[in-house]
């Protein structure tokens, strides 16, 4: 078995190896255009993100510069995805990124790892586990989702969190290690941040918002 065989099977490989590396180098090669690209290159950078990427929907963005093992090969987006500056996929295996993600500055979404015993790391072995984020997650600056973890739809998770487990949906979760704070739920309907109100219910924002996208 070789070891770009072994990586695909998810088991304990060296990611070191030529084809392995090879194949990566040519990924990267698409990540630096894309992080090359000018701000009013709008349209090149969306080009590149349907190259760069195992799939896009419609409305991805981000924010350069974007880091990436193997520059978006194994990350699959939804619709309407937004990552801020300094997002990082370590897509060594696959990333699953809901529709209406957002990603705040300087998040890391890693899927490798490497072994415990010292032997095997001095032999640059690593492992890989999927990551899966639903639809409509929130996910705030300077946050680290580790390798095979999985977060709910709608979910929140707060800024500077190292999430080492599964997050359930429809909750606001916070710390390192990442624990669930507390559901999502009618106050939050009334309150944007901490004591702030809106200054209108949700539904009238999302209205106004919709009919100024018409004119």
């Amino acid at each position: 078995m070789t070891q770009k065989e072994r990586m695909q099977k998810g088991l304990v490989y060296v990611c070191s190896d030529e084809e392995i590396m090879r194949e990566q180098q040519k990924c990267l090669e698409l990540l630096y255009d894309y992080n090359q690209t000018r701000p009013c290159e709008g349209e090149k950078r969306t080009e590149l993100i349907q190259k760069m990427f195992a799939e896009a929907g419609e409305g991805c963005y981000f924010e350069p510069p974007l880091h990436s093992n193997f520059g978006g090969r194994h990350v699959h987006l939804g619709k309407k995805v937004y990552g801020n500056f300094g997002t990082t996929f370590v897509d060594d295996a696959d990333i699953y990124v809901g529709d209406y993600v957002m990603f705040g500055p300087h998040v890391v979404i890693a899927t490798a790892g490497h072994p415990i015993l010292p032997e095997l790391r001095e032999r640059v072995m690593q492992f890989n586990c999927s990551v899966h984020i639903g639809n409509n997650v929130w996910i705030g600056a300077n946050v680290a989702v580790m390798p095979g973890v999985t977060i709910g739809d709608n979910s929140v998770i707060g800024a500077g969190s190292v999430v080492t487990k599964d997050i359930p949906a429809n909750v606001v979760a916070v710390g390192s290690p990442c624990r669930v704070l507390r559901e999502i739920g009618e106050r939050d309907r009334e309150y944007f941040y901490k004591n702030e109100k809106f200054d209108m219910p949700p539904e009238e924002l999302i209205r106004a918002a919709e009919s100024e996208e018409k004119k």
